[in-house]
């Protein structure tokens, strides 16, 4: 990533020399599956960064889906810090890598988003909270990501939540936006709900609006949010594998979003997972032959993202409501 090329604009330091609220960082690979090519997500967070250039001059014009600007005509408390350097099938290493790097921010009292990316980065990501916990996880994704190993691997992108319902830190989770088939067997189901994830389907979602999902997250609980694309219906982000008509829209992810910034103490917040292709072309599928040849559809996906993210940025703690005394540039969330 170019120095020039930060989502919405955003600097990689505070000009004050301040410590930022939030900091943004990507990663492109978590854990690879053995003999398979993910070299496809290595593009994904320039993507989204490129998608966001569009609203980088607008950070300070209302938004009607956030109820004002961005930082609420403050000056900008969050940075870009770029990619962290990761390398295919160097597994153990990008782990840690990812790892150290969110236990880096949440030190400094920062909120981590982390753009992906594949989708096992949640696992180093949720790891590096350890020292913050109690945390909540909710996740927005069309699967359960509950399987133990698959090809002998337990860190990949269908084991994240069966991970992370190992991590002594993680109280609970719940898990919104499922429908149709995946890598999910009855066996998975069974050791999901014997942990005691809190499954809301899309269907559910659709029929009892987001106060279905947000039922289940403690009032005051610490929360990690992630965001895997292919939660979101095709229609609005085609830009993935496993494309299944009846995801949430944009409203509902925006009001869930929302809903839990109002419920939780939510200052920990991941934004991933939108994967690209080569000369910027993007598909969520792990393998997928690099000479594949996406659509345009692509860049709307990418876009829907970079919108997304903004949302998640928005509720990080780092704008203000009316009802709230001006806080400092860059003092922390309310706690």
């Amino acid at each position: 990533m170019t120095a020039s090329l930060r989502f919405l604009g955003l600097p990689d330091r505070l000009a004050d020399g301040g410590t930022p609220r939030a900091v943004i960082f990507s990663a492109a690979h978590g854990t690879t599956y053995p003999g398979k090519d993910s070299s496809g997500y290595a593009l994904a967070a320039d993507a989204i960064r490129a998608a966001s250039q569009d609203d980088a001059t607008l950070v300070e014009h209302w938004d009607f889906d956030l109820g004002g600007p961005l930082f609420d005509g403050k000056p900008v408390c969050c940075i870009d810090a770029g990619d962290i350097a990761t390398i295919m099938h160097d597994n153990a290493a990008n782990r840690a890598r990812i790892e150290a790097r969110t236990r880096e921010i949440l030190a400094l009292g920062a909120v981590p988003i982390l753009l992906g990316g594949d989708d096992s980065v949640p696992i180093p990501f949720l790891a590096g909270f350890a020292d913050h916990g109690p945390v909540w996880v909710l996740q927005i994704d069309a699967h359960i990501d509950w399987r133990d190993e698959v090809h002998g691997e337990r860190y990949g992108y269908s084991n994240p939540m069966r991970r992370a319902s190992e991590m002594p830190h993680v109280a609970g989770m719940v898990q919104v936006g499922m429908r149709s088939v995946g890598s999910a067997r009855l066996a998975e189901i069974e050791a999901a709900q014997r942990y005691g994830s809190r499954f809301v389907t899309a269907r559910e979602l659709h029929a009892h609006g987001v106060e279905a999902a947000l039922r289940h997250i403690p009032e005051g609980a610490r929360v990690v949010v992630t965001l895997d694309c292919d939660g979101l219906d095709p229609s609005i982000m085609p830009g993935v594998a496993a494309r299944t008509p009846g995801g949430l829209t944009y409203t509902q992810a925006i009001d869930l979003i929302s809903g839990l910034g109002k419920r939780a103490r939510v200052r920990l917040r991941p934004c991933r997972v939108l994967s690209a292709r080569r000369h910027r072309r993007l598909d969520g599928r792990d393998g997928i032959p690099p000479d594949r040849q996406c659509d345009r559809r692509d860049r709307p996906a990418a876009l829907n993202q970079a919108v997304r993210a903004t949302s998640l940025l928005s509720r990080s703690g780092l704008r203000h409501s009316t009802a709230e005394q001006p806080r400092g540039r860059c003092s922390r969330a309310r706690r």
